[in-house]
């Protein structure tokens, strides 16, 4: 049997329901404060759509973010931005992911969230996680993803497959894991998010 075909959607959603209490992979509450101070102090509330894609092999959907975006161009990333006034995390997954890549926010079914994290440009982004069954269709925003593409659950969940890299910045060395790819270099927010879900996965598994 798959792993889809043993994923207890309802064991996965009691996991998600207190995402504090999760394994997590984040910076220290040091590193948290040196990065709000490099931001003047001012943090943007986000979130981000994390789709398990229920395949015979599940998958994770992330997108190739545009080159023509102002920030975090040409990066990989989840479907998501920056909260509206009033919106939920959830809200605004669904809205930027059909804004994104044209996923009709009735498909994903959401489960919980992953812990919240604090990313190096000022944007507190909460992840949010949910199953999504094909078949659905996706037409993305060329102004603001390049592609949408999918990254398979067995290389996530393989303990042995992000590589912990280091590089200075800033005068100071930073520590951030890298997942392997054929073409694309995920790193950064997005890859420390995928380290918290493959423990939490690995977990449910």
């Amino acid at each position: 049997m798959s792993f889809a075909g043993r994923l207890d959607p309802d064991r996965l959603r009691l996991r998600l329901a207190d995402p504090e209490s999760l394994p997590r992979d984040r910076p220290s509450p040091e590193d948290d404060l040196d990065r709000v101070a490099r931001t003047g102090g001012r943090v943007v509330a986000a979130a981000v759509l994390v789709p398990l894609v229920l395949h015979p092999e599940p998958t994770i959907l992330l997108t190739l973010r545009s080159s023509r975006l102002n920030s975090h161009a040409g990066q990989v990333s989840f479907p998501g931005g920056r909260m509206e006034s009033g919106e939920t995390p959830e809200q605004t997954a669904l809205r930027e992911a059909e804004e994104e890549v044209g996923l009709d926010r009735a498909l994903p079914q959401l489960l919980g969230r992953l812990p919240t994290l604090l990313t190096g440009t000022g944007y507190s982004v909460t992840p949010v996680v949910a199953l999504l069954r094909p078949p659905f269709e996706l037409r993305h925003d060329p102004n603001e993803v390049e592609e949408p593409f999918e990254y398979p659950l067995a290389r996530l969940l393989d303990p042995a497959a992000p590589e912990r890299r280091s590089q200075e910045f800033r005068g100071r060395l930073r520590e951030f894991w890298v997942w392997p790819h054929e073409r694309h270099y995920i790193w950064g927010a997005t890859a420390s998010m995928l380290v918290t879900l493959a423990a939490v996965l690995r977990d449910q598994h």
